[in-house]
């Protein structure tokens, strides 16, 4: 049965080609499963409960649920931008990343985020988008002390720090890396 299962793994191939629209909601399930592994207790790297940012106030909690979210679609958005920019039009980029945002967004509000809040949402993702970007030019080390005060809404918390820059170039590095053998096409 091992080597059925190897055998198939073998026949995996990188595509070569990939609609914006693909990436788009591709990208999308990744972020869901990153956001959920970070909140898994079983989720050896990185353990949260052991840093207490949890709260038994629900809009505290509420609150770095949304954060949590924002900081992984902020990685896979930079991870798509460094991949792609220079190579590939801008306006394709964008509709790539636009079909990660808007499939994000369709996903709350199928799991209960009120439409009425999605654009303050929306603007809280641009306000961070724009923080995390500035953080990342300066150091990885910046960037995690800025996703750590976003996350827990107080001074940032060092372990917090160092696991958030880690966890951030965990997912933009090897994304880099297996986009940069994909060609972005027209959808």
């Amino acid at each position: 049965m091992l080597s059925t299962f190897i055998d198939e793994a073998q026949d995996f191939y990188t595509p070569q080609t990939m609609t914006a629209n693909e990436l788009g909601d591709g990208l999308a399930r990744l972020v869901w499963e990153s956001f959920s592994d970070f909140f898994t207790i079983e989720d050896t790297e990185f353990l949260l409960p052991e840093i207490n940012i949890f709260s038994e106030d629900e809009k505290c909690s509420g609150r770095t649920s949304e954060e949590a979210l924002i900081f992984f679609m902020w990685a896979y958005t930079r991870g798509v931008q460094m991949a792609f920019l220079g190579r590939v039009s801008d306006e394709r980029i964008r509709v790539g990343l636009d079909t990660l945002h808007q499939a994000i967004f369709e996903d709350m509000m199928e799991h209960g985020t009120p439409g009425s809040q999605l654009p303050t949402f929306e603007r809280r993702v641009i306000n961070r988008y724009a923080e995390y970007h500035q953080a990342a030019t300066e150091s990885d080390h910046r960037l995690g002390e800025v996703a750590s005060r976003r996350l827990i809404g107080r001074e940032t918390n060092d372990s917090l720090s160092v696991a958030l820059s880690e966890r951030a170039l965990a997912i933009v590095n090897p994304l880099k890396d297996f986009l940069d053998g994909i060609e972005l096409i027209d959808s």
